[in-house]
């Protein structure tokens, strides 16, 4: 007797799980600057086994999650959170969000974010938070804005630097991607409550960091500093660091992958300032026309 249709039904949908498994994990190392190095170093699986994780070929175990969600009609997802597996006001919620066109989804995510932080946050005030991939100008352009907007400039990175009392290379060397995360996380917020006015150049991963993310975006004027690969990849050469692409040879295309991954997120500031082809003063002058324009209110009120 062959196959049942059932099980090869069951074969196909889990190879199109895994399939689909294998790119998110793709897609969220690449989001976070991660080479497939530093994640097995980090999370303490093999490099081989990631391997096999992202072409689809992960432990067939998984599947058994799979089979038990689809009878139990819900989510994989909800077996896979350490949280609670059926809150049906949260369930309704995700499934109304999930038919939502993007225009609409900004507009409910932005209300829900205040909804959730009211009270804690103190409203955006006069500070601004730059994004944007390493190389495209936030630390040169974030303290030209500052000075002339007469706020103190913050470098997120050399706060988490002096907290953690050594480099960021020893950093992630000796602690790995999961602590740097928790500094960026605590100082960010300490830098927050200290400053009412201040421009703050964050590390171009932190849209990975969901909860330091959420506060900037909360807090702040966020503003996306961008520019194409190829002048991502001349300014960080020309600074004399490759980090995260360093022992890579096919660093461009890590860093396509890493910008591709993170569009959607760097989307969501506020404003965006391509300084692609530009000098340092027009660039500089484009920033702080969109500073203005974004704090107009703040601004008004001084």
């Amino acid at each position: 007797m062959g196959p049942s249709k059932t099980s090869d039904r069951a074969g196909d949908e889990g190879g199109i799980f895994l399939s689909g498994l294998g790119q998110r994990v793709r897609s969220a190392r690449a989001a976070r600057g991660m080479t497939r190095k530093i994640l097995a170093k980090d999370s303490g699986v093999s490099e081989r086994y990631l391997a096999q994780l992202e072409a689809g070929r992960g432990n067939v175990s998984v599947l058994v999650l799979l089979r038990v969600a689809d009878a139990m009609a819900m989510p994989i997802d909800l077996l896979l959170r350490d949280a609670a597996v059926d809150v049906p006001l949260q369930r309704e919620a995700g499934e109304l969000i999930s038919r939502m066109g993007e225009s609409d989804l900004r507009e409910v995510v932005d209300w829900l974010r205040e909804k959730a932080l009211d009270g804690q946050i103190g409203g955006r005030a006069k500070r601004i938070g730059l994004i944007g991939l390493r190389g495209a100008g936030k630390s040169t352009l974030g303290r030209i804005m500052a000075e002339r907007l007469g706020f103190p400039f913050v470098e997120l990175n050399r706060i988490i630097e002096a907290d953690y009392g050594g480099s960021l290379d020893d950093l992630f060397s000796l602690a790995g991607q999961p602590a740097y995360r928790r500094y960026e996380t605590r100082c960010l917020a300490r830098v927050l409550d200290e400053h009412e006015s201040v421009v703050i150049a964050t590390g171009g991963g932190i849209v990975a960091n969901d909860t330091a993310f959420e506060a900037l975006l909360a807090r702040t004027h966020t503003m996306w500093i961008q520019a194409t690969p190829q002048e991502h990849m001349s300014r960080v050469v020309a600074q004399g660091d490759l980090r995260p692409m360093a022992d890579n040879r096919e660093a461009m295309r890590d860093l396509r992958q890493i910008l591709s991954a993170r569009e959607s997120a760097y989307g969501r500031a506020l404003a965006t300032c391509d300084t692609s082809g530009q000098s340092i003063v027009e660039s500089a002058d484009n920033v702080f026309s969109l500073a203005q324009n974004v704090m107009k209110d703040e601004l008004a009120g001084s």
